[in-house]
């Protein structure tokens, strides 16, 4: 396969590579661009090359940035990948066009609030602890069922599941075990994959998939 001539470029390679040997179309995969710590002028080549999906994982840096990148960009698509705080809820939801960090009851309840003031519903992806690490967010798995059950109790429009497993480990068996969750509840989407592992991801059914560094290089 040729190097191709940008890091986006590179990255749909990959990508369109992983969904021809999984047997998947390309277009089942949404590719969600990192920005996070990144400036416009770091965001302004992708946005050149005509990318419009990405994800901040902090509601005050995403409103410094992406109310200007919006106006002359139109179209931009922004997922919320970060914790978010339940008395940030009413940003997030003017903000972001998707969250992926829904984990705990206190959040359900925030974002039905927020969602009602704003006449607004933001589809949300349940965060779970795959790993089952005390310092990463995400809700329990054997806590899972009962938020889902929550969630849709108050019309929060669920879209799957989000993991981020643990590092310098073998991702698959972690991937496998969130689709399987996903499956059991009735659940399409999955998100996960990052840029050191979206292609088996990819393999294992990731419909979203969060990639920074592939794309801007390593942060600081």
């Amino acid at each position: 396969m040729e190097k191709a001539d940008t890091p986006l470029a590179d990255v749909e390679q990959r990508i369109a590579r992983a969904c021809r040997i999984a047997g998947r179309d390309r277009d089942e995969v949404e590719l969600i661009a990192i920005s996070k710590t990144h400036d416009a002028e770091a965001i302004a080549p992708l946005l050149e090359q005509g990318h419009r999906i990405f994800g901040e994982n902090r509601v005050q840096e995403a409103q410094a940035k992406w109310p200007e990148l919006r106006e002359r960009h139109g179209d931009i698509q922004l997922h919320m990948v970060g914790q978010l705080q339940s008395n940030k809820a009413e940003d997030a939801v003017t903000l972001f066009d998707c969250i992926h960090a829904l984990d705990r009851p206190s959040l359900v309840k925030a974002l039905a609030k927020a969602f009602d003031k704003a006449e607004r519903q933001v589809p949300c992806f349940i965060q779970v602890d795959i790993g089952e690490e005390e310092q990463k967010g995400g809700v329990a798995i054997k806590q899972l069922e009962t938020l889902i059950a929550q969630a849709r109790d108050a019309d929060i429009p669920l879209l799957g599941l989000m993991c981020v497993p643990p590092l310098e480990v073998e991702p698959a068996p972690y991937f496998a075990l969130l689709g399987k969750l996903a499956q059991d509840n009735g659940l399409a989407g999955l998100s996960m994959g990052m840029s050191g592992d979206f292609e088996t991801a990819i393999k294992l059914g990731a419909t979203h998939l969060r990639v920074g560094s592939a794309l801007f290089g390593a942060r600081d």
